[in-house]
């Protein structure tokens, strides 16, 4: 019995959760707010209800008046014309008509009463409803700005925690950077220091003899354009040494 208790206790616990996560406060409020409504609605038609049955038995009182009015002069017509018989009829079916009045009067003087009360009622339940939509807006408006709060603060935590990881990209980055820095500082400083030579310029010895021989080349084509100059037509003296 205690395991099967238990048992019980958490499958309603399990079902109140669900409960509560799929309730939304606001639809509650609106229904209970149109259940109000309802009842309010109810009493407007009772109280229409009661003044229409009092409105007919105040036309049938009216009616049962205009009645006992004519049954006197009845009478009164009936013993001037030496008919007492139909004079006490006729009073007879007054009498009647007047208790049958005085029953109607009760009647609609009862029902005044709960029309009184009633009307009472509606105006209480009409301030009532009234109040209760009032807060009924209020407490759905905070609801609604909660929401938004909460849906503002996750959206918030997300963009935290992705720009957690941003930070961590630019701090490597950011490191990187240093690095290749403090390696391009190190090679301009060693290179100002002349320990790194520039091995681009150095030849073997085939390349300087090329060289030279390139650059004696050179020397006599420049020669023979200088005699081709000469006005003598290209002739020279020996110069010393045995040049010419």
């Amino acid at each position: 019995m205690g395991m099967l208790s238990r048992m019980s206790t958490i499958v309603k616990a399990k079902m109140n959760r669900l409960m509560d996560s799929a309730e939304d406060p606001r639809e509650t409020l609106d229904y209970a707010y149109d259940k109000q409504m309802e009842m309010l609605r109810n009493v407007k038609r009772g109280v229409v209800e009661l003044v229409t049955t009092k409105r007919r038995l105040q036309m049938q009182a009216a009616r049962v008046g205009e009645n006992i009015v004519k049954l006197e002069g009845q009478a009164k017509q009936a013993l001037e014309g030496g008919r007492e018989d139909l004079a006490r009829l006729a009073l007879q079916r007054k009498q009647a008509a007047l208790i049958e009045l005085d029953g109607l009067d009760e009647q609609i003087a009862n029902l005044e009463l709960e029309q009184d009360k009633l009307t009472n009622a509606e105006q209480r339940l009409q301030a009532k409803v009234e109040a209760f939509r009032s807060k009924k807006e209020i407490i759905k408006a905070q609801y609604s700005a909660a929401q938004a709060q909460v849906r503002i603060g996750a959206a918030l935590s997300g963009v935290s925690e992705e720009m957690g990881d941003v930070s961590l990209a630019v701090e490597r980055a950011e490191m990187k950077t240093e690095r290749l820095k403090a390696k391009a500082g190190a090679i301009d400083e060693l290179a100002a220091a002349g320990v790194l030579d520039d091995f681009s310029g150095r030849e073997d010895s085939l390349g300087r003899e090329l060289a030279k021989l390139t650059a004696a080349q050179n020397v006599d084509v420049e020669l023979a354009h200088l005699r081709a100059s000469l006005p003598s037509g290209g002739d020279t003296k020996a110069l010393p040494g045995g040049q010419e």
